[in-house]
C-alpha cells in the first residue's frame, strides 16, 4: 500500500513540476481575483461563474500540455500552425459566419474564431524565421518578416476586426523588434504612419471612426456610442481609494456598465475595490510581465527568446489596452482583461501562451543540467 502511495505522490510531483511555480502562482492569483469580481458582476447571469471555472480548468490543462512540449518541438510545428491559421482566415473570408455585421467565425462542428489562433501562430512563425537566419539578418529578412505579419493582419482587418488585427500585428512586431530591428527604422515607420493618418481615417469603417470620436468626446452621444466609456469612468471614479466593497457596486447592479462580465469587468472591480485594489491588480500584472521577461532573458535559443518575449508583451498589450479603454484613454475595442474577463477563447489563448513560457523555462533548466 505504501509503495502505491509513493507511486501516486511521485506521479503528482512529476505532473506539478511541469508548471513554473512563480508564473503559475501569479496566474492563479489573477484568476482568483477574476472569479471574485465575476461573481459580483455576473449576479444577473446565472451560470457565468461555473462556466468560468470550467474555462479556468481547461486553461490549466492546455497550459500543462504546452509546458510539456519542448521548444524544439514547437519550432518544428511553427510553419504548419501558421499555414493552417492563414488557411482558416481565408476560409472565414469566403464562407465564415456573420454576426453583428462582422465575418469572424467559422463552423467546423464547433464555432471557432481563427484570428485567436494567429495571436500565437504569428510569433511562433516569426521566431522560427529568425532562428533559421541567425547571424544573417538584414533588411531583406526584416522585409520578409513584415510580409509574414501583414498577411494575417490584413485578413483579420477585412473581417472587419481592427482591434484583433492590431493586437496580432503588435505581437508579431514584438518578435521583429526583439530580433534587432533598428530604432531609426521604427521611428521612420511611426512617422510614416502618422503622415498617412488622413488616408487611414478614410479607410476606417463608420463604427471605428465613431469609437475614436467617442474617445475624444464621449458626452457628444451620452446615451448611445459614448455610454460605455461614460459609465465605466463613473464606476472607476466612484470607487475612490478603498472602493465600495465587494457586492456593493451600484453601477453594475443597476445595469449601467455594459459588458460588465467581459470587456468591462475592470470597471466593476475598480468600483468595488478602489484605487488600492487597482494597485494590487497592476502589481500582479507587472509580476506576470516581469517573470515572462526573465524567462525570455535566460532562454536557451533565439527562437525561445523571441517567442517568450513576444508572448510576454502580448500579456502586457492585453492588460494595457483593456484598462486603457475602460478608463477612457484608448478607444473601445474588444480586448479582454487577461485571466479575468469571462470567456473561453481568450482563456485558451492565454493558457497556451503561459504554457509555452513554462516550457521555455523548464527546458532551459534541462539544457543547463
Amino acid at each position: 500500500m505504501n509503495g502505491y502511495q509513493d507511486l501516486i505522490r511521485n506521479r503528482l510531483r512529476t505532473w506539478i513540476s511541469v508548471f513554473d511555480g512563480p508564473l503559475a502562482l501569479i496566474v492563479f492569483l489573477i484568476m482568483s481575483v477574476g472569479i471574485i469580481t465575476l461573481y459580483s458582476a455576473g449576479i444577473d447571469f446565472p451560470g457565468r461563474v461555473e462556466d468560468q471555472l470550467r474555462n479556468i480548468l481547461i486553461c490549466f490543462v492546455i497550459m500543462w500540455i504546452a509546458a510539456s512540449v519542448p521548444p524544439q518541438t514547437l519550432m518544428r510545428f511553427a510553419v504548419p500552425i501558421y499555414t493552417v491559421g492563414i488557411a482558416l482566415l481565408l476560409a472565414v473570408a469566403m464562407f465564415g459566419l456573420i454576426r453583428k455585421g462582422a465575418r469572424r467565425w467559422l463552423n467546423l462542428g464547433i464555432i471557432i474564431q481563427p484570428s485567436e489562433i494567429m495571436k500565437i501562430a504569428l510569433p511562433l512563425m516569426l521566431a522560427w524565421f529568425f532562428q533559421k537566419r541567425e547571424g544573417h539578418i538584414g533588411w531583406k529578412e526584416y522585409a520578409m518578416a513584415m510580409l509574414l505579419l501583414a498577411i494575417p493582419a490584413g485578413l483579420i482587418m477585412k473581417q472587419p476586426d481592427l482591434g484583433t488585427a492590431l493586437l496580432v500585428a503588435a505581437t508579431g512586431f514584438y518578435v521583429i523588434f526583439l530580433a534587432g530591428l533598428a530604432w531609426k527604422v521604427i521611428v521612420a515607420m511611426v512617422v510614416g504612419t502618422l503622415a498617412c493618418m488622413p488616408i487611414i481615417w478614410t479607410l476606417l469603417h463608420d463604427y471605428q471612426r465613431h469609437r475614436v470620436m467617442m474617445l475624444i468626446d464621449p458626452t457628444s452621444d451620452p446615451l448611445g456610442k459614448g455610454f460605455h466609456i461614460i459609465q465605466s469612468i463613473i464606476a472607476i471614479g466612484s470607487g475612490g481609494i478603498t472602493g465600495k466593497g465587494w457586492l456593493q457596486g451600484t453601477q453594475a447592479y443597476l445595469h449601467f456598465i455594459p459588458e460588465r462580465t467581459t470587456d468591462f469587468i475592470f470597471a466593476v472591480y475598480s468600483e468595488e475595490f478602489g484605487l488600492i485594489g487597482n494597485i494590487v491588480l497592476m502589481v500582479l500584472y507587472l509580476l506576470l510581465i516581469a517573470r515572462g521577461l526573465m524567462i525570455a532573458l535566460h532562454a536557451s535559443s533565439v527562437f525561445a527568446r523571441l517567442l517568450a518575449g513576444a508572448i510576454t508583451m502580448m500579456f502586457f498589450m492585453y492588460a494595457f489596452v483593456n484598462m486603457g479603454m475602460v478608463s477612457g484613454i484608448l478607444p473601445v475595442v474588444g480586448v479582454p482583461l487577461p485571466f479575468m474577463s469571462y470567456g473561453g477563447t481568450a482563456m485558451v489563448t492565454l493558457g497556451l501562451g503561459t504554457g509555452i513560457l513554462m516550457s521555455i523555462q523548464r527546458h532551459r533548466k534541462l539544457v543547463q543540467t
